[in-house]
């Protein structure tokens, strides 16, 4: 018995997740937080930061129980949409399948982190000029890619044409 292709893309969901714990696990214990390395000189920095909010800081101010509550109730929920979107929709190409794949490993790893310590440790952080991008890690970075793949899809994708009708309608 052989899977359908959209599950047999879950494997690469696993891969996000266990490669998003192993390094948070990793640079949690290696590092103290507010510890900061410079990589690429001006450029790329490894910091190690914890974000109790949502993307890029937003209600990280906010961080109360009942905030937390909300977010993992929230991201619990995304993730079960994002599962069935993988499995059972009919429409996108492999691109989208494997956008679908990455966006679900990226919330699971995330609300994970989430769940275990109250907030998702991330710990890459990017310079361009004077502009500081907000730190992210593996699983942000499976966001953004799957994100970017689904819309590569929608703009690009091959699209099947409906049959169209034989008959004229006066």
């Amino acid at each position: 018995m052989t899977l359908p292709s959209r599950l047999r893309s879950l494997w690469l969901t696993l891969a996000v997740v266990l490669l998003d714990r192993a390094t948070k696990a990793w640079f949690e214990s290696q590092t103290v937080e507010g510890w900061r390395h410079e990589l690429i000189h001006n450029f790329v920095y490894l910091v190690h930061s914890r974000n109790p909010g949502l993307a890029f800081g937003i209600l990280s101010d906010s961080a109360s129980m009942g905030t937390r509550i909300v977010l993992i109730l929230g991201s619990i929920a995304i993730i079960a949409v994002l599962a069935w979107l993988l499995v059972t929709s009919k429409g996108g190409g492999t691109t989208a399948v494997a956008g679908l794949a990455l966006l679900l490993g990226g919330a699971t790893g995330n609300v994970t982190d989430r769940i275990l310590h109250g907030a998702v440790t991330d710990f890459f952080e990017v310079w361009f000029s004077t502009y500081r991008y907000p730190a992210f890690n593996v699983a942000d970075s499976a966001i953004a890619i799957g994100a970017a793949l689904i819309l590569l899809d929608i703009l690009f994708g091959r699209r099947t044409e409906m049959p169209r009708s034989s008959s004229r309608t006066p």
